[in-house]
């Protein structure tokens, strides 16, 4: 029970261990954010805003009109142009507004947003040692950043390129985007501590507890079937505790930090490698359970196995009717079930192991496989008959 419970808390670990230290699995994960349309209309606020707060287009719209009645228009002209200044400004920070839409929904931005999240990352990680030279920085108000400078950069290099001559007086701004925000800043890196040290231990730790408890039971097919069920439990609370969060997270957060289309964005991001492990882990606990169960000594079980071993037999005796018979080879595999069989279910749980990314879709799939090759072994073998060299019709004969 100890290594149920401690399971989720394993799978859980695990993942931040990687995400936190990963720089390239962090990357990966969250690059596919820039092609969502919530996120690009995001940061496409977030950067409009950054330049009109360092670009006074009103103010340069009216300079330059100023500046063009200075020469000596006449009166009407004069108002005339003076009545241009806010719509000239209005439509100027609509062709920023346009340009940089555009420039967040290209390629272009796609890359700069993996180069801006392999330096937030690395700058992340030095947050949390407590560098005070990280470019990420956690707040005394609990608020965490990213920067927006790289998008800035490339987005005034984009505007200019289009002709907006404007987009040349946008300063190097150092500005983030509030990505997160808690009063528990200490709490923060105690569990960016705790994660890179259990990470790599607890899931060890938590299998040895389920195979310790297995191997001191008096009925290990029963406390097997047990330690099953009880890990499967743990992964289908974890997987309801990671849907119901969704709904929790969102509320938590406050619109004015991310809106609630993008929070829902970055939690699905966060959670979805938990989810899958968390759900390979589930089917896998629940099919040790039910292989477990078929071959143990209970009666429905025996039954089970009875009905499949006497429809093989019978399956087979009809195809030796029709002169169709596996011979010496099929006398073989008779001899060799077992150890074929412990075949089948090493190279299963091999598969299991290292096939990677590990989903359900990998475990059903090598289950399936696993099944469908003892069912044909089943079907190929001959049960070798052994009959005594002075027997007659009377003297009953045996199966080896």
């Amino acid at each position: 029970m100890i290594g149920a419970f401690l399971a989720p808390v394993a799978v859980v670990a695990s993942w931040a261990k990687i995400e936190l230290t990963d720089t390239d699995r962090f990357v990966a994960s969250y690059a596919p954010l820039a092609d969502e349309p919530a996120v690009q209309r995001f940061v496409t606020d977030q950067t409009v805003a950054v330049i009109n707060q360092h670009l006074d287009v009103p103010q340069l719209t009216a300079e330059v009109i100023d500046g063009i009645t200075s020469l000596g228009t006449g009166p009407v002209a004069t108002r005339a142009l003076d009545a241009m200044k806010g719509p000239a400004a209005a439509g100027i920070q609509s062709l920023i507004r346009s340009g940089v839409s555009t420039f967040i929904a290209s390629d272009a931005f796609a890359a700069v947003w993996r180069d801006a999240l392999r330096i937030s990352h690395s700058q992340l990680i030095a947050a949390m040692r407590n560098d005070p030279h990280a470019a990420v920085q956690i707040a005394g108000d609990g608020s965490i950043g990213i920067q927006l400078s790289p998008v800035i950069a490339a987005v005034k290099k984009a505007l200019v390129a289009q002709g907006i001559g404007f987009a040349s007086q946008i300063p190097e701004v150092n500005r983030t985007i509030v990505i997160a925000q808690s009063d528990a800043v200490p709490t923060i890196q105690l569990v960016y501590g705790v994660a890179v040290g259990a990470g790599a231990w607890l899931p060890w730790v938590s299998l040895l507890f389920l195979l310790a408890g297995i191997l001191v039971a008096r009925r290990k097919v029963r406390a097997l079937i047990g330690a099953a069920s009880a890990l499967a439990l743990a992964m289908a609370i974890t997987l309801a505790a990671l849907f119901i969060g969704d709904g929790v997270f969102i509320a938590s957060v406050s619109p004015t930090v991310l809106p609630s289309d993008v929070a829902g964005l970055a939690y699905s991001t966060v959670v979805e490698i938990i989810q899958t492990l968390g759900l390979a882990i589930f089917v896998l606990a629940l099919a040790v359970a039910v292989v477990a169960w078929f071959a143990g000594p209970f009666r429905t079980p025996r039954r089970l196995r009875t009905f499949f071993t006497s429809g093989a037999r019978i399956t087979r005796e009809a195809a030796e009717r029709q002169g169709i018979s596996t011979g010496r080879t099929g006398e073989w595999l008779y001899r060799q079930r077992v150890l074929l069989r412990v075949v089948v279910a090493v190279a299963a749980a091999v598969a299991i192991l290292f096939l990677r990314p590990l989903t359900a879709g990998v475990i059903i799939w090598t289950l399936i496989i696993a099944v469908l090759v003892v069912a044909i072994l089943e079907l190929l073998q001959r049960p070798v008959i052994e009959v005594p060299r002075d027997s007659d019709a009377e003297t009953p004969v045996s199966v080896v």
